[in-house]
């Protein structure tokens, strides 16, 4: 019984592992653990009898936790814009731009992977979506399976650590962080992974040309009359939409002061970035509009498509990740304004329907439901295993580690890193996360830092062979059989599993070494964030101290006699003096027996 009291943290750990392993359902198995350790706990005397009556108030406070409404709105807009037919138009106009070259159809499931990453925040919708669309057209022109299967699955992730990210609302709640600046650490790391990908396209472009074949003439179907591509007209709208943002940004300040009739001379870098996009996007978007209303023939048909089907997805991206950035509207607020915008962007383009609508709101709801479902399971867990100093077992347990915080931080990585492949982003944020927070903080790791670390860590749950959840997404809608092809009728063979599983690995090695990177240069990620404002608790001391001396020898003056205004200058005329905001008797007042104390 002895042992079981001094170890009773440990232990009542290793029964949640059990209770996993048994294949119970993660929501129930942290709530059993939790209230069977608190009633074995109750029975040893390790705990109070309060503790489980404060339950029902920690259940009402995850109900009342408004930075969790973000998640069922900017889940409904991922979902309506996926359904609406957004991905296939995407991916099918950015397929023929970058068509022509090799490995341009990879690139186009790059870009168009990142594109869904910053609308959706959904795994599984961007996943299951390029891999239905893209997928078929990789085959057709002699894509290697490995390359085709590890692009699109490792692109549906970027969902994970792009904002609006649902993992990083999660982490930020479990973190005590705003989720906005938690969404400024993880743009950069989220970009510079992007590049990555890409970057190991083009390398396979040049050495192992035949794995990723360029698209031949024949597919090529956005064409002008003359047959040329159309692309001068598409760069030099770009080269225009990019001339005015730049313009725009460094007169941004000069806007500003005729807006508000006051002069202004330096406006923050990110307002200025997003706004100065808003500009360029919206420039090319009314060129295109006046462009096709007048039929004045100046933009060719690649221009105007990939024009109308970029630019409402980056305005909605704008609206959403802009207002939250600039602090115009929270996170949920955002998210509403992202869901409202995926519904008339639907609309416009006479995708929304009923059914349509019907079935992302049920998705919607069960992804809902089961985040809720685990929160609650893990505020029980989490309140007995604090009851009963577990966070202290734990703190102790890894700040011994050798190496200060570049060994706990290893320590943590490798942990959640193989955690992975068992467990996806919600269990491990609910159930690990809050146990490493008050180490972290202890170690003096920002946790906002710390949190996109975490963030691209558990990216790679989604990738690790055989258990990754997006490798089961992709082996979902990838042809196990022999089929034949529609437009080249042609035998095409079908994907195997290992296959799937080999193209991640490069991907997952890609996810690795962006965690390194992250720890070796953090400036990766604080670099995005606003610095905090150094404050001189030596200097306020001494004018609080300065202030209080001059106050008591004011006071002690007036009650000696001296008349005001009389030439002393210890006190003003009376009508000079204000109203004090408090009591001075109360605040000047010493203690009994002692010398007035300058810091009260």
């Amino acid at each position: 019984m002895e042992f079981l009291t001094h170890n009773f943290a440990p232990i009542m750990f290793a029964g949640l592992i059990v209770f996993l392993l048994m294949g119970f359902p993660v929501a129930f198995s942290l709530g059993a653990c939790g209230i069977f350790f608190g009633f074995v706990g109750i029975e040893l005397g390790l705990l109070p009898e309060a503790l489980i009556q404060a339950l029902p108030l920690r259940l009402f406070g995850i109900m009342q936790n408004d930075t969790l409404l973000a998640i069922p709105f900017f889940t409904l807009m991922g979902l309506i814009l996926e359904r609406s037919g957004m991905a296939e138009d995407l991916l099918d106009t950015i397929g023929q731009l970058f068509g022509p070259v090799r490995g341009g159809l990879a690139l186009a499931v790059i870009f168009v992977g990142a594109l869904l990453a910053a609308t959706t925040g959904v795994v599984a919708a961007s996943v299951i979506s390029m891999g239905l669309i893209s997928l078929p057209i990789m085959l057709r022109y002699g894509y290697d399976r490995r390359i085709a299967s590890g692009v699109i699955a490792a692109s549906g992730t970027l969902a994970q650590i792009i904002p609006p990210s649902l993992v990083l609302i999660i982490l930020a709640d479990q973190l005590g962080r705003s989720v906005g600046d938690m969404y400024k650490g993880a743009f950069l790391p989220g970009f510079m992974l992007t590049g990555m990908y890409a970057g190991y396209v083009m390398l396979l472009a040049i050495f192992k040309p035949t794995w990723v074949p360029a698209l031949p003439l024949e597919a090529r179907v956005f064409r002008e009359p003359s047959g040329s591509s159309g692309t001068p007209s598409l760069l030099l709208l770009t080269l225009v939409s990019a001339g005015a943002a730049i313009f725009f940004g460094q007169h941004i300040a000069d806007v500003h002061t005729w807006w508000s009739g006051q002069p202004v001379t330096t406006v923050p870098k990110d307002e200025t970035i997003v706004v100065s996009l808003c500009v360029g996007v919206m420039l090319a978007f009314v060129m295109a509009v006046i462009n096709k209303a007048t039929r004045l023939g100046l933009l060719s048909r690649m221009a105007e498509r990939v024009t109308f089907v970029l630019i409402p997805p980056l305005l909605l991206i704008f609206l959403v990740l802009g207002t939250i950035f600039l602090g115009v509207a929270t996170p949920t607020e955002g998210g509403a304004m992202g869901a409202l915008g995926a519904l008339i962007m639907a609309l416009v383009r006479g995708r929304l329907s009923l059914p349509l609508l019907r079935q992302a709101l049920n998705t919607t709801t069960k992804l809902s439901c089961f985040v809720v479902f685990i929160l609650i399971g893990s505020t029980i867990f989490s309140l007995v295993f604090q009851g009963i100093d577990g966070p202290r077992w734990v703190e102790h347990l890894l700040t011994s580690l050798p190496g200060g915080q570049i060994g706990f931080l290893i320590v943590v990585n490798i942990m959640i890193f193989f955690l992975a492949f068992f467990l996806d982003f919600f269990e491990l944020s609910f159930i690990v996360v809050p146990l490493l927070a008050p180490v972290a903080q202890s170690l003096g790791i920002d946790l906002i830092w710390f949190g996109v670390l975490l963030a691209v860590n558990m990216q790679t749950s989604f990738m690790h062979p055989p258990f990754g959840f997006a490798l089961f997404y992709l082996r979902s809608v990838a042809p196990t059989l022999p089929y034949t092809d529609r437009v080249t009728r042609q035998l095409i063979q079908p994907v195997t599993t290992m296959q799937i599983y080999w193209g991640a690995v490069p991907f997952v090695l890609m996810q690795i070494i962006m965690v390194g990177l992250i720890i070796a240069f953090p400036g990766i990620v604080s670099g995005e964030l606003d610095k905090p404002k150094a404050v001189d608790m030596e200097q306020i001391r001494l004018q609080m101290e300065a202030d209080v001396n001059k106050s008591e020898s004011a006071q002690d003056a007036y009650g000696a006699g001296a008349q005001p205004g009389s030439g002393a200058g210890l006190m003003p005329e009376p009508e000079a003096i204000e109203p004090p905001a408090v009591d001075d008797k109360d605040l000047f007042k010493p203690a009994e027996g002692a010398a007035p104390d300058a810091k009260k």
